[in-house]
């Protein structure tokens, strides 16, 4: 029996297509304590818009989305166990979370062993598709390589690397690293400090020295609020050597403090400055629900477009079938507040513009350059020479 057969035989006996069931269960698994809460409760709260918008217009084939709510502690182990509890205890239909490549990586046997179906909202390091997620962030085409096709075409050749400790920044540095040695750029300093860290005086003070004209951020967390700050008071500013970050959204930024990090860079696909008229839309439903002075970002608007990417996945199979539901993934087109996104069936991930953007002093990020069309995504790299070898 699937996962999403689970829910409806729980529920009251039913089958999959039967209608006989009033509510449909899904998984809401995002960090809500611990270092990772600082990204991932706006997360959280952009599915349950989701989830409150489509109720509020008759649910999905008739039923009631019923959300079962658990907190990853931004521990990858937690998000293991949490992910086997919805799936077999829960029986949810599918899960909405996920935020950091340990998370994912460690749920991602729990969904392929269960044929349960997560819906991973972040962007990542690539280099991975299962059938089991469908990612509705940026794979690495997406984001890392415009971002770093920016930085070149801007004149910086000389790179300094700071990520957290685990698989998705290691990864995206050695995928940087390959993209450095065939564009005639050069790695400065790589360096890495576990997630939570927050003494970063020691690299603030070694990236001022360095001969480097631009940082590559990868650090997660509330890791950036030190950072920034000690990187500030080191005397680093964004004239001299601009940060490129790719893990820091609208929602770190207040955390952070506009005057450490006004005037740097941001990669996403999505900024709430975006001008669509879906964004306007969706802005405004979410500072409703939430309160005028919240903030949308990147993450939480894949998060936002995964609920209603998987209600037209399964209105196309007409079924709540983890199966059926994959079996329709392909082509689904959604027009979403960062633009039209449409999922490419044969690697479950999404067409994404590109967008580099800058940080103001209100705490908004302008964008300064974007792809103009949905870049298709690459996971693999398989169009990249230079990518032969990763």
């Amino acid at each position: 029996m699937t996962a999403a057969a689970l829910v409806l035989s729980g529920c009251a006996g039913g089958s999959a297509d039967d209608g006989g069931e009033d509510t449909v269960r899904v998984g809401m698994l995002h960090s809500l304590s611990g270092t990772m809460a600082i990204s991932e409760v706006t997360v959280r709260d952009a599915v349950q818009l989701a989830i409150d918008e489509i109720n509020a217009d008759g649910g999905v084939l008739g039923r009631q989305i019923e959300p079962v709510e658990e907190d990853g502690a931004s521990e990858p182990a937690v998000f293991a166990e949490k992910a086997e509890k919805l799936l077999q205890s829960d029986g949810v239909a599918t899960v909405f979370g996920g935020w950091t490549s340990a998370s994912r990586q460690a749920m991602l046997p729990v969904f392929e062993g269960n044929n349960g179906l997560l819906w991973y909202p972040v962007q990542y390091e690539g280099l991975e598709s299962s059938p089991n997620i469908v990612y509705t962030g940026a794979t690495t085409n997406q984001q890392i390589v415009p971002a770093l096709d920016y930085l070149k075409e801007a004149g910086h050749t000389k790179l300094y690397l700071v990520g957290s400790d685990y698989v998705f920044p290691r990864t995206a540095n050695q995928i940087i690293t390959a993209y450095a040695a065939a564009n005639d750029m050069e790695i400065v300093a790589e360096e890495y400090t576990p997630l939570g860290h927050t003494e970063y005086s020691t690299i603030a003070n070694d990236i001022a020295s360095s001969d480097a004209d631009a940082v590559f951020n990868t650090l997660n967390g509330d890791s950036n609020v030190s950072f920034f700050q000690q990187l500030r008071s080191a005397g680093v500013s964004p004239e001299d050597i601009p940060v490129l970050s790719v893990s820091v959204a609208e929602e770190e930024v207040g955390g952070i403090g506009t005057d450490n990090i006004t005037g740097h860079l941001v990669a996403w696909n999505y900024y709430q400055t975006t001008d669509t008229p879906a964004n306007a839309e969706f802005v405004a439903a979410f500072q409703e629900a939430y309160g005028s002075d919240r903030v949308t970002s990147d993450p939480m608007q894949s998060a936002y477009n995964a609920v209603h990417l998987w209600k037209a996945a399964v209105e196309k199979a007409d079924s709540f079938e983890v199966d059926a539901v994959r079996e329709a993934l392909d082509g689904i087109t959604l027009d979403a507040p960062e633009g039209t996104v449409t999922i490419d069936g044969a690697t479950q991930h999404v067409h994404k513009i590109a967008r580099i953007g800058e940080i103001g002093s209100d705490g908004m990020i302008t964008e300064v350059w974007n792809s103009g069309e949905p870049i298709v995504p690459d996971p693999y790299l398989e169009g990249y020479d230079w990518a032969a070898d990763l």
